[in-house]
């Protein structure tokens, strides 16, 4: 949505508006309102102390795209943090109507492409073989910690119950950790359908932590140099290296709370500091304060933590709040959020059809131009009507908001609000379309679906075929030769698959492709490209475009195939490529010590962390070195 008040020409525009504006002459004061309280201690669970080891573990699980069954989104993903903590990307999804760009589209975050327990594929008839949408924007976490409750509607309260034994964890205070457990097993967010903790933690446990990403802060790459694997990471933070729901929890939980931005201009105001606003800032709080914002953006962090209908939509399209206390006065109510750092955020709003401060500041005015307001029979809080921003008053209300509130830290990542650099903003590491495809019947052309993360070691690593001819054959040729125009040359069948779906354009399947532990591949490029069986195509065949794949071995090198190689030149760490004694004393002292480092079997038969050191583990090892792997 366009800026509502860019210029001169808008503001004389506004001076029209009458009735729901207040005069100028309301807004005249003897002087400043008085800067709240500032902000009180973060509110910590006393089930869940904050410790260095469970901090740094939780800030490595939030930048961490392993954490999704695919490889391809992270807590941060949707949390940005230089932006407030909130996601700047766009996917927009038809919203209560079932039509794409109508005036109800809910534009939000982009997830993961619909999967089902075997990780297949699942067309869909609003997103087809794309990256779904969540059905509403993130919220900024922030500051969160001071919130009783998350999430828009309020859903994860400060009661936390462990989601694998059902027993009360945090009584209170533990909102954090209820909001933590909820986007790992959303098959729109980060799973595949069916998807549970059991899985969640047994890939963890043989993923090495934030191997996708790079630039890695200071805090994370010292606690992975000191403990390399996720088990010993667990082992650090609470006593041993079992990986559970309700420890990546509380970790996250921990990392969360330590986001907090109190290094503003308007904390300095808060503390009495002189000269800590500008004259336009100071202005701008008086207007803030004289406009009714104050109402729901309360004290020092600027929220109330209550949740107000505010008429940005007919509630038939989303109850918000009412959908958890079926309560019907809660229809259309959302969280108010707080606006700290609002001006670093470009999405507004629970449905994120806004995209600028001048866009907020202009639906409260009801300015020319502005989204309209949902009043009579949709329950829209009485309070909408005191709220009034004459034009007079905007630059200066945008001034104190997006200046005045700004945290420089977070603005540029200074600690604690530093990030690493996820898969996702490096291009290289995913799957790069090269060529356009042939179409099939219908004039369509097959899409190949390639989106993941090419790590050397990755058992889920797929590639999919979406808008072929429903029922028909396709093929997913390889070849290590660059392509001749549109085909490939000296191939190889990576796989067959028969398209689901019924019709021209409709078809779709899946073709998996687990990537070996194999460091040798570092580097190595393969092209990919479906052909389908098509008697409505040119010649027969249908193509797809060709995707050139890199693959790669990761932040601190390929983990190695060998169950026996344990340890580097440095000491423990998974694997150097070589059996040696090494390995043996490292898992020897490891064993004796009973710590993660020795967590290498499931079973006697079956390699991987359980949780447990046992005889299983010595069993597995000695196997394994006597047969040099």
């Amino acid at each position: 949505m366009k800026d509502l008040f860019p210029s001169s020409k808008s503001l004389a525009l506004l001076s029209c508006l009458a009735g729901s504006l207040i005069s100028a002459a309301a807004f005249a004061q003897p002087g400043p309102p008085p800067a709240p309280a500032p902000l009180p201690p973060v509110p910590v669970p006393a089930g869940n102390p904050i410790t260095e080891p469970k901090r740094v573990l939780g800030k490595i699980l939030f930048f961490d795209e392993q954490l999704s069954f695919d490889n391809t989104t992270a807590c941060v993903s949707c949390h940005q943090i230089n932006r407030g903590g909130v996601d700047p990307r766009r996917a927009r999804t038809a919203g209560f109507d079932g039509i794409l760009n109508t005036p109800d589209d809910v534009i939000a975050s982009p997830g993961v492409i619909k999967s089902d327990p075997l990780l297949n594929y699942v067309r869909t008839a609003t997103t087809t073989l794309a990256p779904q949408a969540t059905p509403r924007t993130s919220m900024p976490m922030i500051n969160a910690a001071y919130s009783p409750s998350m999430f828009w509607d309020g859903r994860a309260s400060g009661r936390f119950v462990d989601p694998e034994s059902g027993l009360t964890a945090l009584v209170n205070g533990g909102a954090f950790e209820s909001q933590a457990v909820g986007p790992p097993l959303s098959d729109v967010e980060m799973a595949h359908q069916d998807r549970d903790w059991g899985q969640i933690a047994a890939k963890l446990a043989r993923s090495r932590p934030l191997a996708l990403a790079t630039n890695l802060t200071n805090d994370t790459a010292n606690a992975i140099t000191a403990n390399s694997t996720y088990p010993m990471l667990f082992e650090a933070a609470f006593g041993d290296g079992k990986i559970t729901a309700q420890r990546i929890a509380f970790a996250m939980a921990t990392y969360q709370r330590t986001l907090i931005s109190d290094q503003s201009p308007f904390d300095r105001f808060t503390r009495n500091v002189p000269g800590a606003l500008t004259p336009a800032q100071t202005r701008g709080w008086g207007a803030f304060n004289a406009s009714n914002c104050v109402a729901c953006h309360v004290g020092a962090n600027l929220t109330g933590n209550g949740f107000r209908n505010i008429g940005l939509r007919p509630f038939a399209e989303d109850v918000g709040q009412a959908a958890i206390t079926n309560n019907p006065a809660d229809r259309g109510k959302f969280k108010v959020p707080n606006l700290r750092n609002v001006g670093l955020r470009t999405s507004f709003m629970h449905n994120g059809q806004i995209t600028t401060l001048g866009g907020v500041i202009g639906f409260y005015a009801q300015a020319p131009g502005a989204l309209p307001q949902f009043r009579l029979n949709n329950n829209q809080d009485p309070l909408m009507a005191n709220v009034n921003v004459p034009p007079q008053a905007v630059p200066d209300l945008t001034d104190f908001l997006a200046n005045a509130l700004l945290d420089v830290r977070v603005r540029d990542g200074v600690f604690p609000f530093d990030s690493v650099t996820t898969s996702a903003q490096r291009p290289d590491t995913r799957p790069t379309r090269i060529t356009t495809g042939t179409a099939g019947s219908g004039g369509i052309v097959p899409i190949i679906v390639a989106n993941m993360p090419s790590l050397i070691g990755s058992p889920e690593f797929r590639i999919g075929i979406d808008a072929g001819s429903g029922g028909a054959t396709a093929t997913l040729l390889r070849s290590r030769s660059a392509p001749v125009g549109n085909t490939l040359d000296t191939v190889e069948v990576a796989a067959t698959v028969v398209l689901s779906g019924t019709g021209n354009g409709a078809g779709f399947g899946t073709a998996h492709l687990p990537i070996p532990a194999d460091g040798g591949l570092d580097g190595v490029t393969d092209f990919f490209q479906w052909v389908v069986s098509d008697s409505g195509a040119a010649g027969g065949v249908a193509r797809s475009a060709i995707v050139r794949v890199t693959y790669f071995c990761g932040t601190g090198g390929c983990v190695s195939s060998c169950t026996a190689d344990i340890a580097g030149a440095s000491g423990m760490a998974p694997g150097d490529g070589t059996v040696d004694g090494g390995d043996f004393i490292a898992f020897i002292n490891a064993f004796s010590a009973g710590t993660a480092a020795a967590d290498i079997a499931d079973t006697v038969t079956t390699s991987g962390p359980d949780g447990n050191v046992d005889g299983n583990d010595f069993i597995m090892f000695i196997n394994a070195f006597s047969s040099g792997c």
